[in-house]
């Protein structure tokens, strides 16, 4: 790992760190010399990524929690920060699929799971990190949107009706918190092959089909990550949108 690099004594702090994107980041942001703990559900696929990436000279430390889950969530925060002496990032990557459905055959438990976890479990993580943000005298929030909170699409309602929210959520951190020099934005990333979509097979979506876009590996999401992490936290873009998709979001 890079001891040297551009996030050299940060903390970040990843939801959905198991995995897909959020494992992606947290290997990003240790190669740069920061310092990570990842959360997710899934304890053995957290403590996986840590030890790579201590094994490649990083800090990482891996924890377990629901992020729909308020007490655990914080709790994680809370031990992120003792075990890792502050926090200067947050990336909210947690997020599902559970049902492409149309809405009048959706299971409406299953409905109201995803908003909870990712819509209610990204507030959760927001406002459990804000007071050691403010701490630390700033930092940035960084939401993982979708092109499908923007635009309505059949079959897949209330992973839209999540990302849509997030949006605001995203727009309005950025509105409360700039005073204390804490940047929140948004990436879209596009269609990624992550376990997510494999998971349902790249037919049902019809942007993995549509000719119009690039479907893309984890990995090449993660030079706008950075480039967003090296801004400003004062004077660099906060409630943006940066997005890697090939039309119009």
């Amino acid at each position: 790992m890079n001891q040297q690099g551009r996030l050299q004594g940060q903390v970040a702090f990843v939801t959905g760190g198991g995995r897909g994107i959020g494992a992606a980041a947290a290997r990003t942001v240790a190669r740069e010399g920061g310092s990570v703990c990842l959360v997710a559900r899934s304890d053995e696929e957290t403590r996986q990524v840590a030890e790579d990436i201590r094994k490649n000279g990083g800090n990482a430390v891996a924890l377990s929690a629901d992020v729909s889950d308020f007490s655990a969530i914080k709790a994680a925060v809370d031990t992120c920060v003792e075990q890792l002496g502050g926090l200067d990032i947050v990336l909210l990557g947690a997020g599902v699929v559970l049902q492409r459905d149309c809405l009048e055959d959706c299971d409406p438990a299953l409905w109201a799971k995803t908003i909870n976890i990712n819509l209610t479990g990204a507030f959760n993580t927001a406002y459990a990190a804000i007071p050691h943000l403010k701490a630390r005298g700033g930092g940035k929030i960084i939401t993982l949107g979708s092109g499908r909170g923007r635009r309505a699409a059949s079959n897949i309602s209330d992973y839209a009706c999540s990302k849509a929210g997030l949006w605001m959520l995203t727009r309005t951190l950025a509105a409360e918190l700039g005073r204390y020099h804490i940047a929140a934005n948004e990436i879209v990333p596009g269609p990624v092959m992550t376990k997510m979509n494999t998971a349902w097979g790249n037919q049902t979506d019809p942007v993995f089909l549509s000719g119009e876009e690039y479907v893309k590996t984890e990995d090449e999401v993660m030079p706008l990550l950075l480039f967003l992490l090296e801004q400003s936290n004062e004077t660099g873009p906060t409630g943006q949108t940066f997005s890697l998709n090939r039309r119009e979001i």
